[in-house]
């Protein structure tokens, strides 16, 4: 285990109250409950992401978390919480507010409004805690808000409350589609079966598309939810990774799933069958031809 450094402990034993300090910043046990006395230990496949530009504040959260089984990954701004979303929806998001490329509820509406993101379950940590600044943050859509100073006890029972709720609410992690399945968890795809070897930029493009089957979408919508929002990406550079994702299906026969809309874009959606032919038959009715 690694522990903040003396310079994030000195720095922070202010943020923790000080009933917390010793415990978070001088090396707690991972097994020591809350003060209750309920369990902490989660599954270890629960994956937090904590969007926060101060390191030592990253520390200090993963510092708490992962001593009671959480997976953490972490974004030192927006664009990179985006990306990470995108590559590997986490199953709960920790948002400061105060990011340097975007403010923290800003980033957090673009979620909400994304139907592939609409319902990851969000936290806001900051310090601005006014009765306005709550109000505003759960009005954006978070699922809870934590005003900074935090103590240990309430941040992992206000964690594993939004984890519980969104479990019960049942947010689906496999996506499938005519044989065709997607571990947005694993990042993994396989098709009848058989793995499927997607490149990240295909990858994101598959998730988003058996995420809305049947929608068309423009190549903007396409750019602006497969990359980043500071990247610069030319709309043939879509067509590009719509051929390579097609070829990577082939094998299995599920290319002709990613459908050409010409003109508009781009969707997922099973082929209709060809409608069969039909001659008079001998007693009046209809008879397929051969």
């Amino acid at each position: 285990m690694t522990f903040p450094s003396r310079t994030t402990q000195d720095r922070y034993r202010n943020v923790i109250p000080a009933s917390h300090a010793s415990a978070v910043l001088g090396g707690l046990p991972a097994a020591t409950p809350l003060r209750n006395g309920a369990n902490t230990k989660k599954d270890p496949m629960q994956r937090i992401l904590i969007v926060e530009d101060e390191q030592a504040i990253r520390q200090v959260l993963a510092f708490i978390l992962r001593p009671v089984g959480y997976e953490i990954s972490e974004a030192g701004d927006a664009g990179l919480a985006m990306d990470e979303v995108t590559r590997a929806p986490p199953h709960l998001v920790l948002l400061d507010r105060q990011l340097p490329d975007m403010d923290g509820l800003r980033l957090l509406k673009i979620w909400r409004a994304d139907e592939v993101t609409a319902r990851l379950p969000v936290i806001i940590v900051s310090a601005r805690v006014s009765e306005a600044d709550r109000v505003a943050g759960l009005q954006a859509g978070a699922d809870d808000y934590i005003g900074k100073p935090f103590s240990r006890d309430e941040l992992l029972a206000r964690v594993q409350s939004v984890l519980r709720r969104a479990n019960a609410n049942g947010v689906p992690e496999i996506r499938e589609v005519a044989g065709l399945v997607l571990d947005v968890r694993s990042l993994r795809v396989t098709a009848n079966n058989q793995q499927v070897s997607l490149g990240p930029i295909e990858f994101r493009m598959l998730n988003l598309f058996m995420s809305q089957p049947d929608r068309v979408l423009s190549r903007d919508q396409i750019v602006s939810r497969v990359w980043r929002s500071n990247a610069w990406v030319d709309q043939r550079t879509v067509d590009v990774h719509i051929r390579r994702l097609r070829t990577a299906l082939t094998p299995t026969g599920h290319q002709n799933l990613i459908q050409t809309v010409r003109g508009v874009g781009y969707r997922l959606s099973v082929p209709t069958p060809p409608a069969m032919s039909h001659i008079p038959g001998r007693n009046g009715g209809d008879s397929p031809l051969p």
